[in-house]
């Protein structure tokens, strides 16, 4: 916690600036490897991989921070439900006293294919609610990357919310990008 207290003052100056990855999804269980989750589980993988916990409560988020290699990185999951995920991000980002083009948030896309990911240094929402209110608690600003993680459309005439609350079948599952996602990260962080 002594680097938080540094980075927030701007005492010190020889630690890079940190990175904000923010993983979208939805709190508790009953969500808990639905597609609308995704966000949620590639903050997941990727603190796994590098050894950092997830074990504190900061901004409504569940949250941990640690280093790949020299590049400092704090890691969110906004407890706030998807569509009110602004509330979390946008005080993280402030708190830190983060540019936005240090801001990397993931989420599921029904607009690309099931396992497919499309990095965007910004843009618009797409329909995402989640993305709208995090635009919206960056004062409409979009200039922020986004990793956009593909989950497919939903079939035939299904309901897109039913689909995006349905856990992901055995094939969809076969596709691990959690590995990818972490080369991903690597990629910016070098």
């Amino acid at each position: 916690m002594l680097i938080n207290r540094f980075l927030r003052r701007g005492f010190c100056t020889a630690v890079a600036r940190p990175w904000l990855f923010v993983g979208l999804g939805n709190p508790g269980d009953k969500y808990k490897g639905t597609r609308h989750n995704v966000g949620f589980e590639m903050i997941d993988a990727f603190a796994e991989s590098q050894g950092i916990s997830m074990n504190t409560v900061h901004c409504k988020a569940t949250f941990g921070q640690g280093f790949v290699g020299d590049a400092p990185v704090l890691l969110a999951k906004p407890q706030t439900y998807m569509n009110l995920s602004g509330e979390s991000t946008g005080p993280l980002a402030a708190y830190y006293k983060l540019p936005l083009n240090r801001v990397l948030v993931f989420h599921d896309d029904m607009g690309l294919p099931c396992g497919v990911l499309r990095l965007r240094h910004n843009g618009g929402h797409g329909g995402h609610n989640g993305l709208k209110s995090v635009m919206n608690n960056f004062r409409g600003n979009r200039e922020f990357a986004r990793l956009r993680i593909g989950i497919g459309r939903p079939p035939g005439q299904m309901d897109p919310k039913a689909f995006l609350l349905q856990k992901f079948n055995a094939i969809a599952r076969e596709r691990d990008i959690s590995f990818d996602c972490i080369i991903v990260f690597y990629g910016l962080l070098s």
